[in-house]
């Protein structure tokens, strides 16, 4: 028997079962992908925040991952950490959702706590997820079995915030169901926060980074017309967060990325929309805003080379969405340097983190080129601070230097 078995072990499942490993639960782990699966039973790590001495503590601790369904029915709690990207049309695709709560469903034994993590829209826990669980297992949520959610807050490569010291927010099913979920959390993080049901639980994670994809989105937007009133917007912010309250930093980029911030905020307008027949304003136009940022960042290396962009060699650092991780999912630089290339610019790209990158047109440049690329491009675009990056010397070296990010001290640096 488990303690818990996690469903989906990416960057949200691996980290929960590293954290429940170290309390001294028996953790099993089920993912579909074999090739996951065996690099973890050979010991490797495919996440940022964990190494493959992670791996091997946890190995030695029990922890056992496979792609055996049968493991779940021998589980006291399930976790379901999968993806729940954009579709196609802008809308949730809980596809991997609902084949993981099938897969559940089909193994669910009487008395088992089952908890979603996976970021979606109000109402998806009560209306898709337990109807799908009584199903396939025949027994009826909130009396055979326990339900919740509870949405995942990993932030990949914060090292000052984790599993165990960030709060849980906690919803389930019924107030026993809630009783349930904060006590197996209870053992996992330092304080599990109950709400109300499944419906505040998953809202509040739509709340915290729709208000980061509007901050952002505002920062963005001043960033262009302060350029056009000549203000320092690196300036204006450093001298705003002197206020010790009522003001919180956001800085403007190249746009937002990630599985989150570009997608969360669209999850809840979608609902609101469904249900409500009208839209989240603020939410739409936010979106506008940060999706359309990269044009602007190509407008602005039109506007510093001075002429077209056709047959220029235009140079990016860093493609991943977030400093210092390996992650390039929703990364505002596949875009922009989308753009680039239909502008008719030739572009390379460094990234000491990324090995490969699906973007047509662009080439990878290595560590042993990157010398040679930044001298010789007619433009460099700064477009994620990864540590590993001197910004005021690639800044000296290149004939044109744009730093999206703010970095860079030196009077040969542009800023957005």
């Amino acid at each position: 028997m488990y303690d818990v078995a996690i469903v989906g072990l990416g960057y949200v499942g691996l980290p929960l079962a590293q954290e429940a490993c170290r309390t001294g639960m028996a953790v099993a782990g089920y993912d579909l992908s074999t090739r996951v699966v065996d690099g973890l039973l050979q010991g490797r790590s495919h996440v940022d925040d964990l190494s493959d001495t992670d791996i091997a503590t946890m190995t030695a601790a029990g922890f056992t991952p496979g792609t055996d369904t049968s493991v779940l029915a021998q589980a006291a709690t399930i976790v379901i950490c999968v993806p729940t990207p954009l579709s196609a049309t802008g809308g949730p695709d809980l596809g991997a959702v609902r084949g993981a709560v099938r897969t559940v469903g089909e193994q669910l034994q009487p008395g088992t706590l089952v908890i979603l993590e996976s970021t979606t829209y109000p109402g998806t826990t009560e209306e898709l997820v337990a109807p799908m669980l009584e199903e396939f297992s025949g027994l009826r949520a909130g009396r055979d079995f326990a339900l919740a959610f509870s949405p995942e807050r990993v932030d990949p490569g914060n090292a000052r915030f984790g599993i165990r010291n960030t709060p849980k927010v906690v919803g389930g099913l019924t107030a026993t169901c809630t009783e349930r979920a904060v006590e197996f959390y209870g053992r996992v993080v330092d304080r599990v926060v109950p709400v109300r049901s499944t419906r505040e639980a998953e809202t509040a994670k739509l709340l915290e980074n729709t208000y980061r994809q509007v901050n952002i989105a505002l920062v963005n937007e001043l960033a262009r017309a302060f350029h056009e009133l000549d203000i320092d917007v690196w300036d204006v912010i450093g001298a705003a967060e002197t206020k010790p309250f009522g003001f919180q930093a956001f800085r403007p980029g190249v746009g937002v990325g990630g599985h989150c911030i570009p997608i969360d905020p669209m999850y809840l307008n979608h609902q609101v929309r469904q249900q409500l027949g009208r839209p989240l304003r603020m939410v739409e136009l936010a979106q506008e805003i940060n999706t359309s940022q990269p044009a602007y960042v190509v407008t602005r290396v039109a506007e510093l080379l001075g002429r077209p962009l056709a047959g220029a060699h235009v140079h990016l650092l860093g493609v991943t969405y977030k400093a210092n991780i390996a992650d390039d999912r929703e990364s505002p630089a596949h875009p922009l340097a989308e753009l680039l290339v239909a502008a008719g610019a030739h572009v390379t790209f460094h990234d000491p983190l990324v090995r490969e990158w699906d973007v047509a047109g662009v080439q990878r440049v290595t560590d042993a080129g990157q010398a040679a690329a930044v001298a010789g491009a007619d433009a460099v675009v700064l477009v994620q601070d990864h540590d590993q990056y001197d910004v005021d010397a690639l800044a000296g070296a290149a004939r044109l230097f744009l730093d999206t990010k703010g970095k860079a001290t030196t009077a040969a640096a542009h800023t957005l």
